[in-house]
């Protein structure tokens, strides 16, 4: 029998060969037709009396990157239909059922009565991995870049096809569920020391050691399945177990305040599932995931941080019929903190890059920060000297300005001064070969108002990146009034050159980043000077889902850029641009007493010295509140909702403005950016989700109590009106290719 996404070969020793290989894909992964065909192989070759065991492979350099999350989004619409023509109980039985399915697959590889050899040539995750978990035995080829691991919880989902039961039986129970709420993905040599994989060989002798388990007499009986077989990690019910699981919920309560269901279910099912037979277990496992699948949480997430994310990945906003931009050489005006980052991931990226500063001092400061990356990358086994050698190779540092000359890309990171950079860009212009784009990296200047500087202004772009810049996965590209195709095409290839997730959004003052988080900061000021204790105000931010505190966050970025971009704003529009008592609490606290923030190790925390101890608020933090209020007078779910609020009604404001015109940019942008909760699905969908009638309703309530800053814009009151919503209204078109 022939198959489209398998290969099926049988040796002279009755040993088949699967190898999985998708027609017209980079990745194997894991949809309708690829589950009903290893089903099929399953089921054929346990009938098959000829086949004495089987060895599982891929065609491609990574086995699986899991499954395609397109078939849980066909799930969820044919539950919905279901339920409206058919029922409650029906619909759950759908649901069940299809959860159940791939599940109930990997089991028939481990109870056929036929070995089963994972032959993992590359990455496995996901399914990919519960597949491997679920063979009897699993070798690896040896390959630094290999990977393996259960990721879905980062999808707000958890491993439905076995995961949670498998995993807690191969290794302790605590390192099974870290893994799992983790998400994580780790290297073969850690998954051979957890017993995830047996053995590591070398890659031309793969498939060979995987069929010689096999003719050595290799069990095709699970460890679970032997009636002899103890749990790593003890009973549920034991001294072990018991000082497991009581602290484990006490741990998920704090890292997740119970935002996550699926990281909830995961804890549930591995509690319940070891105290269980495998095939209970597994029923278990699937009335779990069924249930996690329908939560609005499983879809925001699965709908932001894979769909969405894919989508503007593959250049969803990149504009047509511009040919691919050939950024060989590049120039990083600005060797501070922002342009040294920059400066690595770009020489990272295989980009030649000059690095260029006022002085040669300042140049090579900052190529000393590449040289600390590379050194600490090296010392950590994830580069190699030689690799680490070859990128500080291809970064120049240099006080000469000419050396911009034939670079294909510019970009300027320096102070945050209207001036300042008017002088970069009298200098730069006569040195810019023909056809290169300037790019700012600005983070709240309007980029028309910059542009006016530049003869050609369709030339000139923004490039927004985030702090620090090697862990941010963010690139905010603001295009201005005049800016051209070409320009937005190059900006959009460097980024995904530098492997960052782009938006494109229009000209406005703090673009869509900054206008949404510096209202989350604003909030807190706004607690603070209201008399909420400071250390509430941190703690509810992150009860709400936000990353940290508005506090701690104003300190990372400094008091003092915060306190220049007031006066610049201030400058540009007037006093009424300005809350003057959040000016009057940063300027007293960034001037008058040089609390800057984490830079020089006093702001509205203290920090000891590096490796001794922890950030603490600073104690004389109150005496700057005029008045205290009692906490436990205080709405916490009030004070959550305006955090999240203030947020996604700006995020309102700037579709209303043009500034963002694809929500998922929004949303994106928002979880990427600034740390919006991911449970929400980001800015956008948290008001879907609510349903834009119930969100203007909180906003009115707010309003009420607090002020304009929660006024609904007219979109909002129109789509409330006509229920509709931004993915309904504003929808995505779809990406053409890859």
């Amino acid at each position: 029998m022939t198959y489209k996404n398998f290969k099926v070969e049988t040796d002279a020793d009755g040993i088949a060969l699967v190898t999985w290989d998708l027609p017209g894909k980079s990745m194997n992964v894991i949809d309708e037709n690829t589950s009903a065909e290893l089903d099929a192989i399953i089921e054929q070759l346990t009938a098959d009396a000829a086949v004495k065991g089987v060895v599982i492979t891929s065609g491609k350099d990574a086995f699986c990157a899991g499954a395609d999350l397109t078939m849980l989004q066909k799930m969820n619409h044919t539950y919905a239909e279901t339920l409206k023509s058919k029922g409650e109980e029906v619909a759950n039985q759908f649901m069940f059922d299809e959860a159940r399915k791939l599940s109930r697959t990997f089991r028939n590889v481990e109870v056929g009565g036929k070995p089963w050899v994972a032959a993992v040539n590359g990455t496995a995750l996901g399914g990919g991995f519960e597949l491997v978990l679920a063979c009897h035995y699993r070798i690896a080829s040896e390959n630094p870049k290999t990977r393996v691991g259960l990721p879905e919880v980062n999808l707000g989902i958890f491993p439905g096809a076995g995961g949670t039961q498998r995993l807690p039986r191969l290794m302790p129970t605590m390192d099974a569920v870290q893994m799992l709420f983790k998400g994580e993905a780790i290297e073969i040599e850690r998954a051979k020391a957890r017993n995830l994989i047996h053995e590591i060989v070398p890659a031309a002798n793969l498939i060979q050691k995987a069929k010689d388990w096999i003719k050595a007499g290799g069990k095709a009986v699970a460890p679970w399945d032997d009636k002899d077989f103890k749990l790593p990690g003890g009973k549920v019910y034991s001294p072990a177990g018991l000082q497991f699981f009581q602290p484990a919920t006490a741990i998920l309560r704090r890292d997740t305040y119970d935002n996550y269901p699926a990281a909830r279910a995961i804890l549930q099912c591995v509690y319940e599932g070891l105290q269980l037979p495998m095939d209970t277990a597994l029923r278990v496992e699937a009335r779990y995931f069924s249930k996690i699948l329908r939560s609005n949480e499983a879809a925001a997430m699965i709908r932001s941080l894979f769909m969405s994310m894919q989508d503007l990945g593959k250049g969803a906003r990149r504009p047509p019929n511009v040919p691919p931009a050939k950024i060989k050489k590049m120039a990083m005006i600005g060797a501070g903190f922002m342009g040294a980052g920059v400066c690595y991931v770009s020489a990272q990226a295989g980009i030649e890059v000059v690095l260029v500063d006022r002085d040669q001092e300042s140049a090579d400061k900052g190529k000393a920060h590449a040289k600390a990356n590379v050194d600490a990358a090296v010392a950590k086994g994830r580069m190699k000297k030689g690799d680490g050698d070859a990128l500080l190779a291809r970064i120049t540092s240099t006080a000469d300005f000419n050396a911009i000359k034939d670079c294909d890309l510019v970009i300027e990171a320096v102070f945050e001064d209207r001036k300042v950079k008017a002088e970069i860009y009298a200098k730069a212009q006569p040195l810019l070969k023909e056809g290169a784009i300037f790019a700012t990296n600005t983070s709240t200047l309007p980029i028309n108002s910059l542009a006016e500087e530049f003869k050609d202004q369709s030339k000139f772009i923004g490039i927004h990146f985030f702090s620090p810049v090697e862990k941010m996965m963010l690139s905010e590209i603001i295009v201005g009034q005049n800016t051209g195709d070409v320009a937005l095409a190059t900006a959009l290839d460097y980024v995904r050159l530098i492997k960052k997730t782009p938006i494109v959004v229009n000209d406005s003052r703090g673009f869509y980043a900054n206008r949404c988080v510096m209202l989350f900061m604003f909030e807190g000021y706004e607690m603070f000077l209201e008399g909420v204790p400071p250390a509430m105000i941190e703690n509810v931010a992150k009860m709400a889902g936000m990353p940290v505190g508005p506090l701690s966050l104003t300190d990372e970025t400094g008091l003092d850029l915060g306190m220049k971009i007031m006066k610049a704003t201030e400058a540009d529009l007037g006093s009424q641009a300005v809350n003057q008592a959040h000016k009057k609490l940063i300027v007293d606290m960034a001037e008058k007493r040089g609390r800057l923030g984490r830079k020089n190790g006093k702001g509205f925390y203290d920090y000891p010295e590096k490796g001794k101890g922890q950030k603490r608020l600073w104690a004389e933090l109150t005496t700057l509140q005029s008045k205290h209020l009692d906490p436990d007078t205080l709405d916490i779910e009030e004070l959550k909702q305006r955090f999240l609020v203030v947020q996604a009604v700006e995020a309102a404001r700037t579709v209303e403005d043009n500034v963002v015109t694809d929500p998922r940019e929004a949303d994106v942008g928002s979880i990427l950016g600034f740390g919006f909760p991911p449970f929400t699905g980001g800015t956008l969908s948290f008001i879907d989700f609510m349903g834009t009638k119930n969100f203007v309703e909180l906003c009115l309530k707010l309003e009420k109590k607090y002020g304009s800053r929660f006024t609904p814009p007219k979109l909002l009151i129109d789509m409330a009106r006509e229920g509709e919503t931004f993915y309904g209204r504003f929808a995505p078109k779809k990406v053409a290719a890859a």
